[in-house]
């Protein structure tokens, strides 16, 4: 009879384990599927050698999970807890603790992105990742102009600065050798190294891709006749070298044509010794593989791009055409600013005859009388042809975004 009701009270205890088991198995699922207390999505940093503990509190101090608790369990009992991984995380509005878990046994980091335009020189894109936000270290030293692929990078809170750089570095290198496998058999260029000096300097003239195998093929040809290529994106390198890196904040003049350096392709012909600048891989493509031309000048046509020319005469035409459309628009700009004047001018002195002609008790109407604004009368300024010889700077405004380095016109 005991025995009997010893084996009833065991069988009562059981019942009563497992319902609790499956009561508190039930809670927990819940409780780790409902969705969290976040309003919005937020961003927070996990150190590393992170506990699940500290983690589970880090969450619940930034309202992720409602009980600090749940995630600490959860993570336990799926054997997770061992996966968390260091990083930034984004968890979304109304994140549940599984979620949250997932995202950071996944993870699933916030990856954040750094753009290197095209045409910088090595220390601005080093001072790029200098200031890029949640990487860590120093970049390291300068690298030589010319090995940084410029693109748009991803990276995670707290990468390396030096690897980076080293990214960057390694991007070029694949991308050269790619393309230089591609390239037209026939150009006068003896190595990758002399390709990326070619794509520096188109790089450097024209913004517009669809025009860099055009300009390439203007200095290839240049090249090949033993001409020098007179490009003005050399000269300001090469000044902005003799005064330690900073950059001419004037245009071009005569004198500065004739600046000692070897990197003035005005007097010196062939290729500069070393790029001048970065390029994208737009711009090696252009100089391995330039448009097949007999071109041999161009100059800004005022529109952002260029106007080619087969002779020197076709070039000082292109000039003098230049000129006379910067002149015309000099004059036209002139004239709707003197209209605009002229009708700000009427507008307010019909206010104030309004208001002189209401009655006042204390003192008689004003009469305002006006002058019509003239404008100003505006010259246009004349062109002169370039001449054989002599250096030839006379330019059409280039676009804003490069109005610094695209100033070349190329002479014999």
């Amino acid at each position: 009879m005991g025995f009997l009701r010893l084996l009833a009270w065991s069988f009562m205890t059981a019942v009563f384990g497992v319902m609790l088991l499956v009561g508190a198995g039930y809670w927990l699922y819940s409780e780790a599927e409902a969705p969290g207390s976040l309003a919005e999505q937020q961003t927070i940093v996990i150190p590393p050698h992170s506990s699940i503990v500290s983690v589970a509190e880090m969450l619940g101090e930034r309202g992720v999970v409602r009980q600090p608790v749940v995630f600490q369990l959860v993570a336990k009992l799926t054997g997770r807890g061992v996966e968390l991984k260091p990083g930034e995380y984004e968890f979304p509005a109304g994140a549940s603790a599984m979620q949250a878990l997932n995202i950071i046994a996944a993870g699933k980091t916030v990856k954040r992105r750094l753009t290197v335009p095209e045409g910088l020189t090595s220390a601005e894109v080093v001072a790029l990742v200098k200031n890029a936000p949640a990487l860590e270290g120093d970049p390291g030293p300068t690298p030589v102009e010319g090995e940084l692929l410029p693109s748009t990078y991803q990276y995670s809170y707290g990468d390396s600065r030096k690897d980076m750089i080293e990214r960057m570095r390694q991007a070029m290198e694949r991308t050269l050798a790619q393309l230089w496998k591609e390239r037209r058999p026939d150009l006068p260029l003896g190595s990758p190294k002399e390709a990326v000096i070619l794509a520096s300097i188109v790089e450097k003239e024209t913004a517009r891709e669809e025009e860099r195998p055009h300009v390439a093929g203007v200095y290839v040809n240049r090249l090949r006749q033993g001409m020098p290529l007179q490009a003005d994106p050399t000269v300001l390198f090469a000044l902005a070298s003799n005064n330690g890196g900073a950059k001419l904040d004037r245009p071009l003049n005569h004198a500065d044509l004739s600046v000692s350096s070897p990197y003035n392709t005005y007097a010196n012909k062939g290729l500069p010794p070393g790029p001048i600048a970065n390029p994208g891989k737009a711009s090696i493509r252009a100089a391995l593989r330039p448009e097949k031309t007999e071109d041999l000048y161009f100059v800004a046509d005022g529109t952002g791009g260029h106007a080619f020319a087969r002779t020197l005469a076709d070039q000082n035409h292109n000039i003098a055409a230049g000129r006379a459309a910067n002149a015309q628009a000099a004059a036209s700009a002139a004239a709707a600013a003197a209209a605009t004047a002229s009708a700000v001018a009427a507008s307010a002195a019909n206010t104030a005859t309004k208001a002189a002609a209401k009655p006042s008790p204390a003192a008689r109407p004003a009469q305002a009388a006006t002058k019509p604004a003239h404008a100003a009368p505006t010259r246009a300024v004349s062109a002169s042809p370039a001449k054989p010889g002599s250096p030839n700077t006379a330019r059409i405004a280039a676009p804003a975004s490069r109005a610094a380095t695209q100033t070349t016109v190329l002479r014999p």
